[in-house]
């Protein structure tokens, strides 16, 4: 509808001053200096009812804040636009600029509400009740005090009233009134009391209805809410529209005659349909045909003028843009090509050298790694079977000879601790074989581990199956089951675990794997004694980090993350 904008300006002042703001002092510079000129114009344009001027200055205003990240003027101007909008009856447009303007609202609870009253409002005028509801709520939720709750809440009821839910609406305005939050607020109680007393009417409480009514009209004069007596009138004109022919006519001329002086063209064209109802003369359906045809001419040029000014706007900044992204990309250019001139020769050069160098390196560092690896492999076999392969075939020969194997029992003996060389042999061929990196990869990792559980050591291994070993270059699958070996080998040999716990966790561009025992732990200083230094250097061989944590009688615990 083309509403007077003082009834869109109360709505927008009574919210956004409901606390106290803090204004920030910002450094000025010419375009902002420019900005706020236009937005002073677009503010006595909109004064002055020139909508699409003011439309115009505040659309500029705006591109302009927006090029200096100022969003709580962007929001401003976002704002006023949209109720210019509503003004003129573009209510789909005007939901549409508002829309604009809430990513840059942030966490401002003022605007917030602000403009979820205004999606109400644009919503209630095309009958669109329930989101009309849902925004009011919004608006409600949002307000951080009484006194901004009660407006939505008050628009809510109307809309219920429109709606014949006539209870609701009652028990709304009735909280209200209850809350005594408009008390110093004259217009807004009005309107409240007003509302309360057409619910009442519609209700078929004729006399009750009345009586809010006339105190609504009497709060309204004496407060000169004209805008708000509008209301009062119609209400009052309809009341007696049945029954008081007279008297209906009487308040509907006092609303044309109030709505002409405000240049409120649908409240005219209101009071008009109240007229031609009460059968007051063809003079009435004349002027009302006439301002009906009108105003429709006047809202699509309106709304025409606002879009052209919003797609000249955007265009207008598309060029701009594409005008500076193109000087950019021509002076980048000319600075790259006199750059790559001078650069190319020397950078081929230093490439080079430096990559031969690196090659030369890395070749040095792989040789000797494997020349590390092979020796200490060498050693450790050399060491399992001096210390514990030699021992026990020193053992079984000396049993052999000093036992009678014709005895059942010592026969028995015999072959268990032969059953246990064997055993030994094929652990420590195992512990040193070529290690198969393809499809069955987890599942020998898996069984490997598993050889470590005895009757006195409990090994639990988690998850192995969430890691996508496919992915995996054979290298790395080649360092976590050595590494792993090693670390169940020194636990066999110095922990005496009763419980160890191997966990893998895919996460994203790494694998993590967390080895933990409750053996006996040793000094932090004891690490490299132990042959730990080994699996540090095959983990930093791949780029990965390993991570040793351990106390005297606290358990041992390692961390090891790899890039897959």
């Amino acid at each position: 509808m083309l509403r007077s904008p003082f009834f869109y300006m109360l709505i927008f002042f009574s919210l956004i001053s409901c606390e106290k703001k803090t204004t920030i002092l910002i450094k000025p510079d010419v375009s902002r200096i420019q900005a706020k000129l236009l937005q002073e114009k677009a503010l006595n344009e909109l004064q002055k009812s020139n909508y699409d001027s003011a439309f115009y200055n505040f659309n500029k205003s705006k591109v302009i804040f927006e090029s200096s990240k100022d969003s709580s003027n962007m929001v401003f101007n976002l704002f006023q636009m949209a109720i210019i909008q509503q003004i003129t009856g573009d209510y789909y447009g005007s939901k549409e600029t508002a829309t604009e303007a809430l990513p840059y609202v942030k966490n401002d609870n003022n605007y917030i509400v602000a403009l979820n009253n205004l999606f109400g409002i644009a919503d209630k005028e095309l009958s669109i009740y329930d989101d009309a509801i849902f925004y009011y709520n919004q608006a409600v939720k949002e307000a951080k005090d009484q006194v901004s709750k009660q407006s939505p809440l008050n628009n809510i009821a109307v809309i219920y009233i429109k709606q014949q839910q006539y209870d609701k609406a009652i028990e709304i305005l009735e909280s209200i009134l209850d809350t005594k939050a408009f008390d110093k607020f004259i217009k807004s109680k009005a309107r409240v009391i007003d509302n309360l007393g057409f619910a009442y009417f519609k209700k078929g409480l004729n006399e009750k209805g009345l009586q809010y009514m006339n105190e609504g009209l009497e709060l309204r004069i004496k407060a000169d809410d004209f805008y708000g007596s509008l209301e009062s009138y119609f209400h009052l004109s309809e009341f007696y529209s049945k029954n008081d022919t007279k008297k209906s006519n009487d308040y509907a001329k006092k609303a044309y005659e109030i709505a002409t002086k405000l240049n409120s063209v649908d409240e005219r064209l209101r009071a008009l349909s109240f007229l031609i109802s009460g059968n007051s003369g063809s003079a009435y359906a004349q002027k009302y045909i006439s301002i009906n045809d009108s105003i429709v001419k006047i809202r699509n040029n309106f709304k025409n003028k606002f879009a052209k000014i919003k797609y000249d706007s955007k265009k207008e900044k598309d060029e701009n843009q594409k005008l500076r992204l193109e000087n950019a990309e021509n002076e980048v250019a000319l600075q790259k090509a006199d750059i790559q001139k001078i650069l190319f020769l020397s950078g081929f050069i230093i490439l080079s050298i430096v990559l031969f160098f690196v090659k030369k390196n890395h070749q040095s560092k792989t040789r000797a790694v494997k020349i590390k690896t092979a020796y200490e492999t060498e050693t450790r076999i050399a060491k399992d079977i001096h210390d514990e392969l030699a021992n026990d075939v020193f053992n079984t020969i000396t049993f052999t000879q000093t036992q009678a194997l014709e005895i059942a029992n010592v026969k028995e003996t015999l072959i268990q601790k032969l059953d246990h060389i064997y055993a030994r042999v094929r652990g420590i061929s195992r512990e040193n074989n070529d290690i198969d990196t393809a499809a069955n990869f987890a599942s020998n990792l898996k069984d490997m581990l598993s050889t470590y559980n005895t009757n006195n050591t409990n090994v639990i291994i988690n998850s192995i199956e969430k890691i996508n070993w496919d992915i995996i270059d054979d290298i790395k699958k080649v360092t976590v089951h050595r590494v792993l070996q090693e670390l169940m080998v020194n636990m066999k040999k110095h922990s005496q675990a009763s419980l160890v716990v191997v966990k893998f966790d895919n996460t994203g561009k790494s694998i993590s794997i967390d080895y933990t025992d409750n053996g006996k732990g040793c000094e932090k200083e004891q690490i490299i004694k132990n042959g730990l230094q080994n699996m540090e250097n095959r983990i930093m061989a791949i780029k990965g980090t390993i991570i040793f944590d351990t106390e005297p009688n606290k358990g041992f615990k390692v961390k090891i993350t790899l890039p897959k």
